[in-house]
């Protein structure tokens, strides 16, 4: 407990003052009923000892002097004198006072050994509750309101006020005043702590790990650095528990979001596929009539097209939905690279809005064990992509190597840069980026879906991006020799 300089002078001055009028009136009764020198040296070190024990030892050192000279001008001779003739009352008195100062000493060790103790058990109590309290908060109510009224309540300061960094908010409690809420925020701005005993006044940064997130600024007689170190711990740590729930619980609501409008979608999807068969054999028949106009032929024709990219996407859909749920079971079959990417060039050439295909082939025997319906979606979607943002008249550039047991598939186009920042997001579902999604159409599942036939095949798939180079998508896939050891799966 810290007091001020005032009261420890008075509480100084009161103990040494009481001890030395005890210790006088002990001395003139003790020679009133004629005890001798022994004998009241021995009760005059007793009150030097309760003197210790109630106030302390410098309290006590005042009231040993007092003793000194009872004792020499009642009982040593010449009575009624402070002069000392036998020099053996000399050492008598001298030993006495010695004594005296190390017992005062040992007495007062022991009893702030006892208050240290007595205190260091009631904050461990007063934590105990106080982290009790914390671990139970309100989570439909504000968080730092919350610690600054259980930090007043528990640890009974006269004040605290709290800074939240990220917030930029103040949370006070007690007889907080204006000083101490600028005290918080200076001290985050900072990142140090400070104590000012005399005005019992502790600040403390919030820091997890090194990073400052807060300040706590207390103000209590009560308190000694260690109490106000851990008090300080207890709500930076509380405030990391409500974020990583705040956190949680909008990841929650954004997986509940997503699961409703993924089966909105598959819903949609499974409902659009039988009209759009139908739609797709109604013209299809009429087109193996032969007897349309060319005018008839070439709309039935556009309904034909587009009615084929609806069924696509609509397969692409569904394909998503059970690549999320992990339903889909891949047939595996060992797909040649090389002739199986210029299959896959020919067949989507009509999506590629003139743009040339250059291709680079390693090694013609490079191989993967995979699905070759959805690998040939997966390519396409790339090459797709390529072309739309491909500036006019360019080459798409398509190559495949084998690198370190895996076949990397690579798709470049010089079209425009994609930010660093977009580089993993251009894979979510929907996502579209604001400065180029106005170049071309698209439905934003595309990459996303590509992505995700690479990890169901047990590869990845990123993307490397610059002025100078242009945009590369990159595919990997283990290679067939890698995957020997699963030739018996079938997932």
């Amino acid at each position: 407990m810290s007091t001020s300089p005032t009261t420890r002078a008075l509480r100084l001055k009161t103990g040494a003052g009481l001890g030395s009028i005890v210790a006088l009136l002990i001395g003139y009764s003790a020679f009133r009923l004629h005890f001798n020198l022994p004998t009241a040296g021995f009760i005059e070190l007793l009150i030097v000892v309760l003197t210790t024990l109630k106030f302390g030892f410098w309290e006590a050192t005042g009231c040993s002097f007092v003793a000194v000279a009872c004792l020499d001008y009642f009982f040593a001779p010449p009575i009624c004198s402070f002069h000392v003739a036998d020099p053996e009352n000399w050492v008598a008195l001298v030993t006495f006072e010695v004594i005296a100062l190390i017992v005062s000493r040992l007495s007062n060790q022991l009893r702030n050994e006892m208050q240290e103790s007595l205190l260091h058990r009631r904050n461990a109590e007063r934590l105990f509750e106080l982290s009790r309290s914390i671990l139970v908060l309100d989570r439909q109510r504000p968080a730092g309101p919350q610690m600054a009224s259980l930090i007043e309540k528990h640890i009974g300061i006269a004040s605290v006020a709290i800074f939240d960094g990220s917030a930029a908010e103040l949370y006070t409690a007690g007889a907080c005043t204006e000083k101490d809420g600028e005290l918080a925020r200076s001290t985050y701005l900072l990142n140090g702590n400070h104590d000012t005993r005399d005005s019992s006044k502790w600040q403390r940064a919030l820091r997890l790990e090194s990073n400052p997130i807060g300040a706590i600024v207390m103000s209590g007689d009560n308190l000694n650095s260690l109490m106000v170190d851990a008090i300080a711990s207890l709500v930076a740590g509380a405030f990391e528990r409500v974020r990583s729930f705040e956190k949680e619980s909008r990841a929650e609501a954004a997986r509940e979001t997503e699961q409703l409008r993924t089966t909105v979608l598959d819903g949609l999807a499974h409902a659009f596929k039988t009209p759009l068969t139908v739609i797709l054999t109604s013209t299809s028949g009429l087109l193996e009539m032969k007897s349309l106009s060319p005018s008839q032929a070439q709309l039935v024709g556009l309904i034909d097209e587009h009615a084929a990219r609806l069924n696509a996407l609509a397969s692409h859909l569904l394909q998503m939905a059970k690549l999320e749920s992990k339903e889909i079971r891949l047939r595996r079959e060992e797909v040649l690279i090389g002739p199986f990417i210029k299959d896959v060039v020919d067949d989507c050439a009509s999506q590629l809005c003139g743009h040339a295909v250059q291709l680079s082939i390693e090694d013609e025997e490079l191989a993967v064990s995979g699905d070759r319906q959805m690998l040939a979606i997966t390519i396409t979607e790339l090459l797709v992509n390529a072309a739309k943002y491909s500036t006019s008249d360019s080459a798409i550039d398509v190559s495949a190597r084998n690198e370190g047991g895996h076949i990397l598939i690579s798709v470049h186009n010089d079209g425009p840069t994609i930010d660093f920042g977009e580089r993993e997001r251009i894979f979510d579902r929907y996502y579209r980026s604001p400065a180029t999604k106005h170049r071309a159409s698209g439905s934003g599942i595309g990459l996303s879906f590509a992505k995700r036939t690479a990890e169901a095949h047990r590869g990845k798939m990123w993307v490397k991006s610059s002025l100078e180079t242009g945009t590369t998508l990159f595919l990997s896939l283990p290679a067939l020799a890698a995957r020997r050891e699963y030739a018996d799966l079938t997932e």
